[in-house]
């Protein structure tokens, strides 16, 4: 059994039910009503209580053995999505998204830490495990649009499935990892001290990246028109991602992950300035361009934290992964409102200056000392 496949389709279930929240927006708008703050609310309860509890599922991982946290993780993110169409008022929707959002901050964590002893503290094993996610969110909307256009939100109990089924396979890798004696924090723990300062730098780059890309995954389908038009665009945004991981795992193998990551988010600062520039269909194009330079980083990032952090695996593992979301979130109401003060265009323009802002902080880093094979 290959440990790495196996994780990465378990990571796949978990952030599929990340890129379900922006795929179930355009339908809540639709049905129920919502305004552009209202909507971008539920984007935020998939992420506010994630980005608190997140460090905390971190320490813990650090300081003990979780195998059994994480397929209840998995289990909660999908029930949490499930429950986001039963009933009608706002607040049990925001309660069962958020709910979902505490399930993928608890997975992110121990299932990091599991995959380096998978993968045996190889960073290109574990840019797999990240195409695993990124590929999950490259689904989502492949399985919520067709869903809900049919079902409408009330259809929403059906997405539970994807969560059981990765539950069920990660069970697996856990049992066979604990019957070879991983698992203990020996067995992640890399040689050498924490660099606190370049970490942060780190954290504030993945910070303003996620902002980029999360303003993007929850207005870019209502910018294109909502419904078909719509789930296409973040399908798109989705699977370039998922193109952007690989490439960006083959470029760090040649030119090493910093130079990478630099170039990378230069071209996302023009891909996302063309997206709301763009005339008619031409700004599929750069919808896909602008996800696969905030995604050719996003493998790197993990390594490049754990690498920083080598005694806090996962510390930086719950940052690295989980953080890419859930900041984005928390910014996402104050861009809502921009858009409902000025237009969708000039909000989605704003995006390119957190582009810029990890552009130049990238320029501060340096290759870690201790480097994985």
């Amino acid at each position: 059994m290959n440990r790495i496949a196996v994780l990465a389709f378990g990571h796949a279930s978990v952030d599929l039910y990340q890129g379900a929240v922006p795929a179930l927006v355009p339908f809540l708008v639709a049905e129920r009503g919502y305004g552009y703050v209202a909507a971008s609310g539920i984007v935020l309860a998939a992420t506010l209580l994630s980005s608190i509890v997140q460090p905390v599922f971190g320490a813990l991982t650090d300081r003990w053995r979780m195998p059994w946290l994480i397929p209840v993780s998995m289990t909660t993110a999908g029930l949490g999505v499930a429950l986001s169409g039963v009933g009608s008022a706002y607040v049990t929707t925001w309660l069962a998204v958020a709910l979902s959002g505490l399930g993928v901050a608890a997975y992110h964590p121990e299932s990091a830490r599991l995959a380096r002893i998978a993968s045996e503290g190889s960073h290109v094993r574990m840019s797999w495990f990240s195409l695993g996610g990124t590929l999950g969110f490259a689904t989502a909307p492949l399985l919520v649009t067709p869903l809900l256009s049919v079902a409408g939100v009330g259809g929403s109990p059906y997405l539970v499935v994807p969560a059981l089924l990765g539950a069920l396979v990660t069970v697996l890798v856990i049992r066979s990892v604990r019957a070879g004696g991983g698992g203990g924090p020996a067995a992640v723990t890399v040689p050498g001290r924490d660099d606190w300062p370049a970490f942060l730098r780190l954290t504030l780059v993945i910070v303003s990246r996620s902002i980029a890309y999360v303003g993007l995954s929850a207005f870019v389908a209502l910018y294109m028109g909502g419904g078909l038009a719509g789930g296409l665009a973040l399908f798109v945004l989705f699977g370039g991602g998922a193109v952007g991981t690989v490439i960006g795992g083959r470029l760090a193998a040649r030119f090493g992950r910093i130079r990478t990551m630099r170039a990378a988010y230069l071209a996302s600062i023009v891909a996302i300035a063309g997206v709301p520039l763009a005339p008619g269909w031409s700004a599929y194009l750069f919808i896909a361009l602008s996800s696969m330079a905030l995604y050719a980083p996003f493998s790197l990032h993990v390594t490049l934290g754990q690498d920083f952090l080598p005694n806090r695996i996962g510390t930086a593992s719950g940052v690295t992964l989980g953080l890419a979301v859930s900041a984005g979130g928390l910014a996402s109401p104050l861009i809502g409102a921009l858009a409902e003060a000025t237009t969708l265009r000039l909000a989605l323009g704003t995006l390119v200056a957190f582009a810029t802002l990890s552009w130049l902080l990238s320029r501060t880093l340096r290759e870690p000392a201790v480097e994985t094979s």
